[in-house]
């Protein structure tokens, strides 16, 4: 089997409410742990990560220690980035021994074609300051020059800051199938390129939802506010979304 899940935004909230979500999330990591080939996680499973040389956020130690209880035994973890944690390093590969993937991916799994992403930054060309904004903070760069100037307390408690901002500033949008339709235009670009993809697989939209036609089949993960819902690829090639 593979699994796929994402939006944890391990850290957001109040302290109870982190604590709760990594709690559950370890949880499902331990479920999904029993018959898993492969576990995909899809991108903003922290709500804010940044790496310093020597220095990661404080917290999160039962996620990153079952991490690496788990490819420890064997089990392949891939990590997405995605727009909350994107400026990781090598800490989760090195010491956890996840798999960090900086791109979207074509996979090949059960004998099926997949595209994955997490899904931001993509068919954005209509919104320039978005677009900005996403590739200055993609900057190897600015990444430099914002670990050499600023101290780590600082950094982090401006990431919260920030990553917090920017979820009370969606959190009022009602999110539909509608809502959906600048990655399902992407999606149906990508699969004119490439007619062989059998699944497409995204995240960051915090809607789950199957859309699926003759030729198409995209799956939308759910984050982890609520009820979650993941997606699970059988070894006969089967797709389906799950309640956790």
């Amino acid at each position: 089997m593979y699994y796929f899940t994402s939006d944890v935004h391990l850290g957001a909230g109040d302290e109870a409410f982190a604590r709760r979500t990594e709690q559950r999330f370890v949880k499902w990591l331990d479920k999904v742990a029993e018959d898993a080939d492969a576990i995909f996680l899809v991108g903003d499973i922290f709500d804010f990560w940044f790496e310093y040389g020597k220095v990661i956020p404080k917290g999160f130690a039962r996620t990153l220690g079952k991490l690496a209880e788990l490819t420890d035994r064997g089990v392949k973890i891939y990590f997405f980035i995605g727009n909350h944690d994107m400026w990781s390093r090598d800490y989760l590969e090195r010491e956890c021994g996840v798999k960090i993937l900086y791109k979207p991916q074509r996979m090949t799994l059960a004998g099926k074609e997949l595209f994955i992403a997490h899904g931001d930054n993509m068919n954005v060309g209509n919104k320039p300051m978005l677009k900005l904004m996403n590739t200055g903070f993609r900057s190897r760069t600015l990444r430099l020059l914002f670990s050499w100037l600023v101290h780590p307390d600082l950094a982090l408690r401006f990431g919260q800051w920030w990553s917090g901002k920017s979820r009370k500033s969606h959190a009022k949008d009602r999110i539909t199938p509608k809502s959906l339709d600048f990655l399902l235009d992407y999606a149906r670009d990508y699969k004119k390129e490439h007619p062989s993809t059998d699944y497409i697989i995204f995240g960051h939209m915090h809607y789950p939802y199957d859309y699926s036609t003759k030729d198409l089949r995209v799956t939308f993960l759910s984050n982890w506010d609520d009820e979650v819902q993941y997606a699970a690829l059988d070894r006969e090639g089967n797709l389906s979304l799950k309640t956790f």
